[in-house]
């Protein structure tokens, strides 16, 4: 495995996927409390995803989630890394290089998407999308602003959670690095085991993978 395609994944991404333009939508506070049942209204979801950096490469994968907290990003193959939250933790593994980094899940923009509890009014905002089909919420605290910022991207669909769906989000970090991922073919509600979480310590064992 070319260390180009690990690069790739770990790269700061810009807002490529592209999003339908219509009249500017006029969305208000109510949309927050949307997002809100969406987020608490998802017991489980699996959906494929898509990275694209500013030169157009793009890695694929498959994303899996249960609430609370428990989240995997399982890349394409050939691509050694693999992302995985627990429900308290989110940990990265290179299988290439053998190495693990792992921080608290209320560290990263995606602690706003991975947790129910937390009240998007206190620290969300509606962003215009250009579009009335499609919400736009900006995340982040204002307390700890080094957790980064997440905007995350809805459609409005009526046989969605709460009326939502996931259309994917942007990340940025407090190194300014920015992180986009689109979600297709989603599925909710489905049977996912908590095995889905676990992964093979590379520091431990010479076998590839941890799949």
């Amino acid at each position: 495995m070319k260390r180009v395609l690990l690069a790739l994944a770990l790269a700061p991404l810009p807002f490529l996927f592209p999003l339908p333009t219509a009249a500017i939508a006029q969305q208000g506070p109510s949309d927050l409390a949307k997002v809100n049942a969406y987020i608490r209204a998802v017991s489980t979801l699996t959906a494929d995803f898509t990275q694209t950096d500013r030169n157009g490469q793009v890695l694929t994968g498959k994303l899996t989630l249960k609430q609370p907290g428990k989240i995997r990003f399982q890349y394409q193959k050939g691509v050694p890394l693999l992302i995985v939250g627990d429900g308290k933790a989110l940990t990265m593994i290179d299988y290439e290089v053998r190495q693990v980094q792992r921080w608290p899940i209320g560290s990263s923009p995606l602690g706003a998407l991975l947790d129910p509890n937390k009240d998007l009014s206190k620290f969300g905002k509606v962003v215009p999308t250009g579009d009335p089909d499609v919400l736009s919420v900006e995340a982040r605290d204002p307390k700890r602003p080094e957790f980064g910022t997440i905007t995350m991207i809805f459609q409005r669909s009526a046989g969605g959670p709460a009326g939502l769906q996931l259309y994917g989000w942007v990340a940025l970090d407090s190194q300014n690095n920015r992180t986009a991922v689109r979600l297709s073919n989603q599925r909710y509600g489905v049977a996912v085991a908590d095995s889905a979480f676990r992964w093979t310590d590379p520091r431990r064992t010479s076998r590839p993978g941890g799949r």
